[in-house]
């Protein structure tokens, strides 16, 4: 006997063909939305996978939040890297090698003028002189023996300089006869002359300009002489003899007579 098979109603549902087509849908759904996370990077997404009876998986979007993560995370790292290094990495400059204090510029002080020295001046030499200066006087001016001594007699070791007695022009170098001996006679331009008998040796020639003090010649013993000296004369006018000593006085020179 032949059993019949159960008879199936067009608007029963078949159960059996769709519960097959509705696990593949959700694994499908799964399977994608896995991917599609994992393919973003993005993570904390919940599937759900429960037993056919559950519904289908809900993923839980955390996208907003994510990206507002990788937005701060990114935002924080570009200011990370653009900030100011801490000042503990900064390297520490030795203080010699940066600029010190700065020096004050020393003051240009003057230096002391040094005090001039003094210079060596000489005195100038006075108008009238003696002729022999340091010699000892034999004999002055006046009578003697009976005749007139005409001059003054200065004695010194013999070849002692003689000097002019005043400025002038020498008039006569040479023997003068009448037992003077080498002698010179110096006008002096005022109307005066003075005469230096018994030389040794004459240092001047005539028409010979000679300053206060130049020296003319040297002491000796010659003409009528007893031995060296200088007799000297002053003259107003050629020959014309007068007293020296008041007259040298009257210039300045004592000639101790």
């Amino acid at each position: 006997m032949q059993e019949d098979s159960p008879v199936q109603n067009e608007n029963t549902p078949d159960t059996t063909v769709e519960q097959p087509q509705r696990a593949r849908r959700r694994n499908r759904l799964i399977v994608l939305g896995a991917a599609a996370l994992v393919a973003l990077g993005l993570g904390g997404v919940a599937v759900a996978t429960t037993g056919p009876d559950r519904p289908s998986p809900t993923a839980v979007s955390l996208d907003a939040q994510s990206r507002a993560e990788a937005a701060s995370r990114a935002d924080r790292s570009a200011r990370e890297s653009t900030a100011p290094a801490s000042p503990s990495a900064t390297p520490s400059v030795s203080p010699s090698t940066t600029s010190a204090s700065p020096t004050p510029a020393k003051t240009a002080t003057a230096k002391p003028k040094p005090k001039p020295k003094p210079k060596k001046t000489t005195k100038p030499t006075p108008a009238w002189v003696d002729p022999m200066p340091g010699a000892a006087v034999t004999s002055c001016y006046g009578q003697r023996w009976g005749t007139l001594h005409a001059g003054i007699d200065l004695a010194l070791p013999s070849g002692t300089p003689i000097h002019a007695a005043a400025a002038g022009t020498v008039t006569q170098a040479g023997d003068a006869a009448d037992g003077y001996g080498n002698s010179v006679f110096i006008d002096h331009g005022n109307g005066y002359l003075t005469h230096y008998a018994h030389q040794s040796r004459i240092a001047v020639t005539v028409g010979q300009k000679v300053k206060a003090g130049q020296i003319i010649g040297y002491e000796g013993a010659t003409g009528d002489a007893t031995g060296p000296h200088l007799h000297f004369e002053v003259h107003q006018g050629m020959w014309n003899q007068i007293d020296p000593a008041p007259y040298m006085r009257a210039h300045g020179v004592d000639l101790g007579c």
